[in-house]
């Protein structure tokens, strides 16, 4: 089956005072019709940056944007804004941006914001949008009459349900899901996780599931990308890295998480995330690396490793 999204040496770069911010560099994954793929790694690792890359959602300090973004097919990257923003922005691929709260206008009603996408793209009647607004409430488990109310008269897991409806209201088939429940309670965490989950199966949805937390992406996702410094360095299956991870840093994340039947205590990575202004050649990971020798000084390629998995670390350069 061809993949609904297929990313290929993604690039998304910022410009700034101290140099150039290389936050999403050379990314490729594939992404099929009905899965879920998690994007993981640390805070400051460019996964928030690969969800605007992947919208075309650029801020102004960009100073370079290049690859491949096709969608079901079509290349996208190079679509004239109008044409990309009409055909794909929202209708295709859609967002959960972080942070429930900063992405609803607290002046504006849930009525008027979920009614927006729909009057800007469709030619529907006020009755029609009204029906099809309370319908996408329902279906995030929401009672109807909240289109009455503004964001400040909600809890936090009925804004992040909002949210949600927001990104589906045009029946998109690629959700981008930024973080969607790092501002809640574990409760509310589980419940979320259960719509979205329960939401793929009934419309057969495809995910990008960005988030810092591997347990949390594993009960959610099929496949894992591992990202680090703005690059993949390990991506495949979900089982296959949770059970046997190859690169080192995926070892250390799955290390640091806390188990609930275990008497080992979760390791701390030692060191500090890698700077992605003007970063060094050779792996971004050497530094933090306990295993890292001489060919580390130069930069490794996605080698892979078993049928789907892929790593980025000299280590399995088995050609040699």
């Amino acid at each position: 089956m061809k993949p609904i999204l297929e990313v290929n040496d993604l690039n998304l770069f910022y410009s700034s005072k101290p140099g150039t911010v290389r936050a999403v560099d050379g990314l490729s994954f594939n992404l099929e019709q009905g899965k879920s793929l998690g994007i993981v790694g640390e805070s400051g690792s460019g996964k928030s940056s690969l969800g605007l890359a992947l919208l075309r959602l650029l801020p102004k300090n960009t100073e370079r944007y290049s690859g491949s973004i096709l969608v079901n097919g079509v290349e996208t990257i190079d679509l004239p804004e109008e044409e990309f923003r009409k055909t794909y922005r929202w209708n295709q691929i859609s967002m959960v941006f972080q942070g429930a709260m900063n992405s609803l206008n607290p002046v504006l009603s849930v009525q008027t914001q979920l009614a927006e996408p729909l009057q800007l793209t469709r030619k529907y009647s006020k009755s029609m949008i009204q029906e099809i607004v309370q319908d996408s409430l329902t279906l995030v488990g929401l009672d109807p009459k909240t289109c009455h109310l503004y964001p400040h008269q909600l809890s936090g897991g009925m804004r992040q349900r909002v949210v949600i409806a927001m990104a589906l209201i045009l029946h998109p088939k690629i959700v981008i899901l930024d973080e969607p429940t790092s501002a809640l309670d574990v409760s509310l965490q589980a419940q979320i996780t259960n719509l979205l989950k329960r939401l793929a199966d009934e419309f057969n949805l495809s995910y990008v599931f960005i988030t810092h937390d591997l347990g949390l992406a594993s009960d959610v996702c099929d496949d894992i990308g591992v990202i680090y410094g703005g690059q993949l360095v390990e991506v495949g299956r979900m089982e296959q890295i949770l059970t046997d991870p190859k690169h080192p840093y995926s070892k250390m994340l799955l290390e640091s998480l806390p188990r609930l039947h275990s008497k080992t205590f979760p390791k701390f990575i030692p060191g500090e995330s890698p700077s992605l202004v003007n970063p060094a050649s050779g792996c971004r990971f050497m530094p933090r690396c306990p295993s890292a020798f001489e060919a580390c000084t130069e930069t490794p390629r996605l080698f892979l490793t078993t049928e789907h998995n892929l790593t980025r670390c000299w280590l399995h350069n088995i050609e040699e």
